[in-house]
């Protein structure tokens, strides 16, 4: 169970180093606490450690070194099974490329993020049903991906990634494959999202994205530093 008044993310001088001669420091003693209903945006050039980051908060990668505290529970000690469970039940991922199934129907693809953390079957097709008409795509359940508009496409990717009711909403360069009417109506999305008390976290290049966002921080040579 999550820590009602825990942060959702807690990093405690955070350390990743990748074997080398001399070792590359991809992330440098990063610190950062992430309220319950934050709106976070994490900028930052090529090869500055955003990926690495990335990886660490999604328990997709371990810290060398230091604490990362995901909803009040440590996390660097945990066994590979039990930061499965953790991932899949308090993480919800939205990638640059929507990840979706062609040759299944958008309410398909929505399920299967239940399909796959192994979650109960019974009314699975109604809370995915739930999960589109949140992201305002109740019109199109049976259209396929390829029908879709990149922005919809966004949002259903979005509305899987919301099954489960996670604590985080961890985006990669949400935007990076959209024009800019659809960049607008995702960000508009994600204000919405943010206003019913989601914590949303979001690493992007882009400008308009990071503006968007509540809160800013830069990462540079592997350290963080907070933006006005």
């Amino acid at each position: 169970m999550a820590e009602p008044s825990a942060p959702v993310i807690e990093l405690t001088e955070v350390c990743r180093e990748f074997p080398a001669q001399p070792p590359v420091r991809a992330l440098d003693r990063v610190t950062l606490r992430v309220d319950r209903g934050d709106y976070l945006a994490i900028a930052g050039p090529s090869g500055s450690g955003k990926s690495t980051l990335l990886n660490v908060l999604g328990l997709l990668d371990r810290p060398s070194s230091g604490s990362y505290r995901l909803d009040g529970a440590e996390t660097t000690a945990l066994r590979d099974g039990a930061r499965t469970r953790l991932r899949g039940n308090r993480i919800g991922f939205v990638f640059q490329s929507f990840h979706l199934l062609s040759h299944r129907s958008v309410v398909e693809n929505v399920m299967l993020a239940e399909i796959y953390r192994g979650q109960r079957r019974g009314g699975r097709r109604e809370r995915a049903l739930a999960a589109l008409e949140r992201v305002g795509l109740g019109h199109r359940v049976g259209f396929r991906p390829d029908l879709l508009s990149g922005g919809e496409r966004q949002r259903a990717a979005i509305a899987r990634a919301l099954m489960g009711e996670p604590s985080l909403l961890l985006c990669d360069e949400p935007t990076g494959n959209l024009d800019s009417r659809n960049t607008e109506a995702v960000l508009d999305l994600f204000d919405e999202l943010r206003g019913q008390g989601l914590t949303i976290v979001v690493i992007t290049h882009e400008q308009e994205v990071g503006a968007r966002a509540e809160r800013r921080v830069r990462i540079t040579d592997g350290a963080l530093v907070e933006e006005d």
